[in-house]
């Protein structure tokens, strides 16, 4: 429901702020008060194109702002969460146009783009003035409303559950054809690369341990060297370190057998002593086992280059080639279970396409019958509103495919979001006339008609937004008006409707009633906004029958109007 929309400094309005509330809203006033400028203020907070133009002569920018409680919230939730605004219960919808062409979009307070405020705002209020906002004009919204009419909801949900499952299942087998053809077209270097890898029977650390064997093959003589020259150092010599210490062990047994404090010094040099025959043995054993062996060395220096040119080749470590055999192995053994996989999937999908064939068959069975039934509701609405004579048409095709996913009566379809079925509203106001797409039809005053006949009867059962209509009244008087208004009424106790007219018959109807009016003050021109009570409501009634030479008898008949259209809804 749209609560309140301010403007300032838009047009010839210098600051404004009007109050609305639910049932049937009626804005009247003199030709050039400034009526249509609150259907351009409307326009332009819903996203339409800015223009300079509209700000108000001197003023460097002008502010329009809406603010609207969603009757159907979450049908605006996915389009703010995409844009990063939350939902809350009250939407205040702002734009600013600056003198210098600059204009700024805002979602409760928040800032946003033009895109995002016109999204919200075509799923919040459908405007009938020039062409915008008449979601009934554009053939994509048909399909939804049609189910909607017909209560088909739950089998549209049905049907998008499989069709979103046959989608993903899609994606899983076109994921296994890839990785099976990739794994196809790498197969040979792959085994190649894993025999490659087999053969070197690779270990982990076998490099750095070759590294260190090759140092000690290099180094063999040497070592023998060293063990010798510390062999006769610490034993195989006459003066040795062990003969030496011997011979020291002997010299302080004697101090200590005289001198007590010795005791301790002689256990450390009998343990030098013992220290230096097992480290003489370990060398003697060491010097034993060292390996004079050419032959050998050479084979242990070609693994070891063999190891750095594998390294480069792949461009990595021992420990990483490792892996990378183990990551080749699993990957070639992955073939045989794609190809199980794949099939499986196949199956998968093949059962899902009959079922969402069964699912569209249903659903289209559905949608004729409800059809026919909106064809004829929408022709008697029509004919009630002096439009006689009406074909209303409910076109329903579908896309033939030869790779359709959807198989009906031996032939094969397209498969769309909400089933095969492409919907079009057509309609033909003239004896003699084929049926044309809504947005053909030249009248403004037959559209506007035609979408109030079609949201009288899709009312019950859709969730239309609120309904603001600019040219209702077109080309209509008597008892047609008389129609429409009732109908208008009768509309206007499930939906918010606001709505310009001309038509006594029409005015007489409103639940709230506004003046548009226009002064001048301070040499300037100003419209204003002013909400009329009872007694003022029937005087505008009444100058909309004689004009400004209003008389006894026009007050009558507007008192008379306005009273039967009390009596409409007691009755």
């Amino acid at each position: 429901m749209l609560t309140s929309l301010y403007i300032k400094n838009f047009a010839l309005i210098e600051e404004l702020s009007i109050e609305f509330s639910k049932g049937l809203t009626i804005i009247t006033g003199e030709t050039g008060a400034g009526k249509s400028i609150l259907i351009g203020a409307l326009n332009l907070v819903l996203g339409s194109r800015a223009s300079t133009d509209l700000i108000r002569s001197g003023c460097s920018k002008a502010v329009i702002e809406a603010i609207l409680i969603p009757e159907t919230p979450q049908r605006l939730a996915t389009i703010l969460e995409e844009a990063g605004l939350g939902i809350e219960e009250e939407l205040i919808l702002r734009r600013e146009i600056s003198a210098k062409g600059q204009s700024r979009c805002f979602i409760n307070d928040s800032p946003c783009t033009l895109q995002v405020l016109k999204k919200a705002g075509d799923i919040l209020i459908d405007l009938h003035g020039q062409h915008e906002h008449q979601l009934l004009l554009h053939p994509e919204t048909h399909v939804s409303l049609l189910d909607e009419s017909g209560q088909l909801t739950s089998l549209v949900e049905s049907y998008r559950t499989t069709f979103e499952n046959l989608k993903r299942k899609r994606r899983e087998l076109e994921k296994l054809t890839a990785d099976t053809n990739r794994l196809r077209e790498k197969r040979d270097l792959l085994e190649y690369q894993l025999q490659e890898l087999a053969s070197l029977n690779l270990k982990q650390g076998e490099d750095v341990d070759i590294e260190e064997k090759i140092t000690l093959h290099e180094h063999a003589e040497t070592r023998f060297s060293l063990c010798s020259s510390l062999n006769e150092l610490l034993y195989d010599n006459d003066r040795s370190a062990f003969v030496q210490l011997a011979e020291a062990v002997q010299q302080l047994s004697r101090l200590a057998g005289i001198d007590k404090s010795f005791s301790s010094y002689l256990e450390d040099a009998e343990s030098a002593k013992t220290l230096v025959e097992e480290l003489s043995r370990t060398v003697r054993h060491y010097s034993e086992d060292i390996e004079f062996n050419q032959e050998h060395l050479e084979i242990l220096r070609e693994r070891h280059m063999l190891l750095q040119r594998t390294g480069k080749k792949y461009g990595k470590s021992i420990e990483e080639l490792i892996d990378f055999q183990e990551e080749i192995a699993a990957e070639l053994s992955m073939e045989n279970n794609l190809s199980e996989r794949t099939e499986h999937i196949g199956s998968e999908i093949d059962s899902l396409r009959k079922e969402l064939s069964d699912r569209a068959a249903r659903l289209s069975a559905e949608r004729h019958k409800t059809a026919a039934e909106l064809e004829a509701a929408i022709a008697r609405e029509l004919e009630s509103l002096g439009i006689p004579h009406c074909i209303f048409k409910v076109m329903i095709t579908r896309d033939s495919s030869d790779d359709g996913d959807i198989i009906h009566s031996g032939n094969r379809y397209s498969a769309l979001e909400n089933g095969y079925d492409r919907i079009e509203f057509l309609i033909s106001t003239n004896v003699g006339e084929l049926p044309k797409p809504l947005a053909r039809i030249a009248s403004g005053g037959e559209i506007s008609r035609v979408m109030l006949a079609m949201k009288s009867v899709l009312a019950e059962n859709t969730r239309l937004p609120i309904l603001i209509f600019d040219e209702i009244d077109t080309g209509i008087s008597g008892a047609v008006a008389d129609a429409v208004g009732r109908s208008l009424r009768g509309l206007s106790r499930t939906h918010q409707i606001i709505l310009i007219t001309h038509l006594p018959q029409i005015a007489a109807m409103a639940d709230r009633h506004l003046s548009v009016e226009k002064t001048v003050e301070g040499n300037r021109t100003i419209s204003k906004v002013r909400k009329l009570n009872d007694e003022d409501h029937i005087a505008a009634v009444a100058n909309l029958i004689s004009g400004r030479q209003r008389s006894d008898s026009s007050l009558r008949a507007a008192a008379e109007l306005v009273e039967h259209a009390k009596k409409e809804d007691q009755s």
